[in-house]
């Protein structure tokens, strides 16, 4: 009785603005996300390994935003008092731990995905997903299942529970599930995405001195074959191999990888004619191995672009979603510190807001997305 008295007194102080916030925020969510989803699945150039990561991640956003911040923003709405059934806040609290579980875990097999990528990119299958992707992909969504699924099966069934509020009622659980969902995971992939700017970073290295000696061996050919030109008789100079390539006249360690990568290694793939230095081959083998270099070069210069956008994504995630982890780890293991409740329900909000904001980094980090988008948005008005 004393409970039901307490939801009739709260229910009178309405939180419009939570509201109003509350229903922007799924509609960004719900239109960004599909507008990635529906890129990825129309446009080629977006089907890519790494995309059906993102879309997987924007699946993950697209869940929370129908099934749980709905909730959420009706509890907000009558000042955070629980109103509804205990067994629909059950259900509320399992996906909410569980999609915000896969969130991480997506973006974590992102790295994993990555790393091999730029570990060992002529062994990686960039156009089509293949068994250690799928086991990724499975993995994300069976493992965040699996750190919701304690409250499943009725963690949150407490002696004397509050029916006024909708929270995890087991502290231990609280920190398990912030352990796994968070602390875990994040180290890994922060991690992994500097093991991969390492890595990148000394393969440039390794590129420029390899490109300082063919300089160095090609100036020296040149100077030479000038000086014995008039002794042996040999063609003028106007039938030698055209002069290097304007940024050799550089200083190499001023050179930007843009640069670098401007046409002086060409695609292997390409059917275009390719202008080379006339020099005999001596083998299969080294043809070979100079085409499998190219492969690498146009690899590492595809994994540093999508590079620029990942690190965004995950700094966005961290920068939403440590606060929260922070503050109800707090609160679950000293219960005698006092967290004003208006802080825990900014930090969720925070929380919440960064699945309206993958979107909007893919629009302004990844050409092909902010490509299709210019392309797509346009025609809504005539659809409809």
């Amino acid at each position: 009785m004393p409970a039901n008295l307490t939801i009739s007194s709260h229910t009178t102080n309405y939180n419009f603005p939570a509201l109003i916030f509350g229903i922007l925020l799924i509609i960004i969510i719900i239109c960004g996300n599909v507008l990635v989803c529906l890129s990825v699945y129309k446009e080629k150039a977006l089907k890519t390994t790494t995309n059906y990561f993102i879309v997987s991640l924007a699946v993950a956003d697209l869940l929370l935003a129908v099934l749980v911040l709905p909730l959420f923003v009706y509890t907000e709405f009558q000042d955070g008092v629980w109103s509804l059934n205990m067994t629909l806040c059950d259900a509320l609290m399992t996906m909410d731990v569980m999609l915000c579980t896969a969130s991480i875990f997506n973006l974590c097999a992102i790295s994993i995905d990555r790393f091999i990528a730029v570990s060992v990119p002529l062994a990686y299958n960039r156009k089509h997903v293949d068994q250690r992707q799928i086991v990724l992909l499975s993995a994300t969504w069976i493992l965040a299942l699996a750190v919701a699924s304690p409250v499943m099966f009725g963690i949150n069934n407490v002696p004397n529970r509050d029916h006024s509020e909708c929270k995890l009622e087991d502290n231990n659980y609280v920190v398990y599930s912030s352990v796994c969902s968070f602390f875990v995971p994040c180290p890994i992939m922060l991690l992994l995405y500097f093991g991969m700017f390492r890595g990148l970073r000394n393969w440039e290295e390794a590129r420029k001195a390899k490109l300082r000696s063919s300089m160095q061996a090609c100036r020296k050919l040149q100077e030479a074959a000038a000086s014995l030109q008039p002794l042996s008789g040999l063609p003028p100079l106007s039938s030698l191999p055209p002069p290097l390539p304007p940024v050799i006249d550089k200083d190499l360690t001023d050179i930007t990888l843009e640069e670098l990568d401007q046409d002086h290694y060409p695609d292997p793939d390409s059917p275009k004619p390719v202008s080379m230095l006339a020099y005999p081959v001596t083998s299969y083998k080294q043809d070979q191995n100079q085409n499998r270099q190219r492969k690498r070069t146009k690899i590492n210069r595809r994994e540093r672009k999508a590079m620029k956008v990942l690190p965004v994504v995950v700094g966005a995630f961290l920068f939403c979603w440590t606060p929260f982890f922070v503050v109800h780890t707090m609160r679950a293991l000293c219960e005698e510190c006092e967290i004003p409740g208006s802080v825990a329900s900014i930090v969720t909000w925070l929380g919440y807001v960064n699945s309206a904001l993958n979107p909007v980094i893919y629009t302004v980090f990844n050409t092909e997305f902010r490509k299709f988008f210019r392309k797509f948005l346009p025609t809504l008005p005539n659809c409809c």
